[in-house]
């Protein structure tokens, strides 16, 4: 699918540039041809009003000068004078051949391509002026320019072309990652679903095999609630992930508390952390605001003090700091006491059902909470990271404030 996308895009944009190409050169082309004509004849008239003049030497005026000569003929069509020095005028035969052309032409103005010339006819009461201008050098200048066009234009399609090819692999990118990770989230959604899927239909069956007694049977119909339960869980973590993604919250956005509200959140987990041993410290900035939506940013601050809970080692510390950030911005931060992450780790943890360390195994994790708190901070135009170093595991969470 990206393959014909990518052609499909170079397709496009190459039948764009060559329209472009053709209307341009040959506007060029044309402009070029009419504005050689058009002084060829300006000349002719110019010499027609003022035929046989005699010209000083480097005194032609602004008028273009191709070869010329000039031909008076009476009404009657007999020849009264000849001028000009480009020509052999002595042929009578070729003069008359040119009269007769002329005189059956109702045109001023024509070309006659036999003898490759121009002519201008300007009649008088008393005769006819016939001005005959070659136009092989007008010619051979407009077939120079048709090479010259034909090769700019192949040039540029060519140059044209491995820049669409190029701009093709640059502009699919996204559409191709993106691809990817649909893929891969679907082949990780079912391989998570497959495991409790398998474990109930298993359950089920020797539940109602008649080999086992009725303890056994409410152990597997136990096993299948636990299951059930689970998938029930990954099932609604997907749903707040694709939530997440497609929802459009800057309609809901409104001014947060953000100081009270991380106050706030804090209050459920003191308990969780205590029983588990943990220990649970916050600093908060007060008067901290953020534009965004309350109950977005408090499950962003969920996910981060679930995770600091399971990951952190025994009678560990988790520190939640809440400040600002130069002048526009502040920076939540949750700390904990834990196993480092490496670097290569701490990119790849907000991949959806990335599971790089053991201990999300052991917690019944699916790796997706992370990914939903990205989400929800990138709609809310700040950025998540985190860092490891000494044992202390760091998520930062920047935000712009209202």
């Amino acid at each position: 699918m990206i393959k014909k996308l990518q052609i499909k895009f170079v397709i496009i944009n190459m039948s764009i540039v060559t329209i472009m190409l053709c209307v341009i050169l040959g506007l060029v082309y044309h402009f070029t041809k009419a504005n050689l004509e058009a002084e060829s004849i300006n000349m002719m008239q110019n010499i027609a009003r003022q035929p046989f003049r005699l010209e000083i030497p480097n005194e032609l005026g602004e008028d273009v000068r191709l070869p010329y000569f000039i031909i008076q003929i009476g009404h009657r069509g007999e020849l009264l004078a000849t001028g000009g020095g480009y020509y052999d005028l002595s042929d009578k035969e070729f003069l008359d051949d040119l009269i007769n052309v002329v005189i059956r032409s109702p045109k001023t103005f024509a070309v006659i391509e036999e003898y490759n010339l121009r002519y201008y006819r300007l009649d008088t009461p008393l005769s006819y002026f016939l001005v005959f201008s070659d136009i092989s050098s007008e010619r051979a200048t407009l077939n120079n320019m048709m090479r010259s066009c034909l090769i700019i234009g192949g040039l540029s399609f060519f140059m044209f072309l491995g820049i669409s090819v190029l701009l093709s692999k640059w502009a699919v990118k996204p559409v191709d990652l993106a691809w990817k990770q649909q893929r891969q989230f679907v082949a990780d959604a079912s391989h998570e679903l497959k495991t409790p899927l398998t474990v109930i239909i298993t359950n089920a069956e020797l539940a109602q095999s008649p080999e086992y007694d009725e303890d056994s049977k409410q152990q597997f119909l136990n096993s299948i609630l636990t299951m059930s339960g689970q998938m029930r869980s990954l099932i609604e973590k997907m749903l707040e992930l694709a939530r997440a993604d497609n929802m459009d919250l800057k309609e809901s956005f409104d001014i947060v508390d953000f100081s009270k509200l991380v106050s706030n959140t804090l209050l459920p987990f003191e308990p969780v952390f205590f029983e588990r041993g943990l220990t649970l410290t916050s600093q908060v900035d007060k008067d901290i605001k953020v534009k965004g939506e309350a109950s977005q940013l408090c499950q962003v601050l969920d996910v981060l003090l679930d995770n600091a809970q399971k990951y952190s080692k025994e009678a560990g510390i988790t520190w939640v700091t809440l400040r600002k950030h130069g002048k526009r911005r502040c920076l939540l931060a949750v700390a904990n006491e834990g196993e480092s992450i490496s670097p290569e780790e701490a990119q790849n943890i907000f991949k959806r059902f990335y599971r790089g360390d053991k201990a999300r195994s052991r917690t019944g994790s699916f790796g997706l909470g992370l990914p939903i708190a990205e989400s929800i901070v990138t709609g809310h135009r700040g950025k998540i990271w985190l860092e490891s170093s000494n044992g202390i595991n760091c998520f930062y969470v920047e935000l712009p404030c209202a």
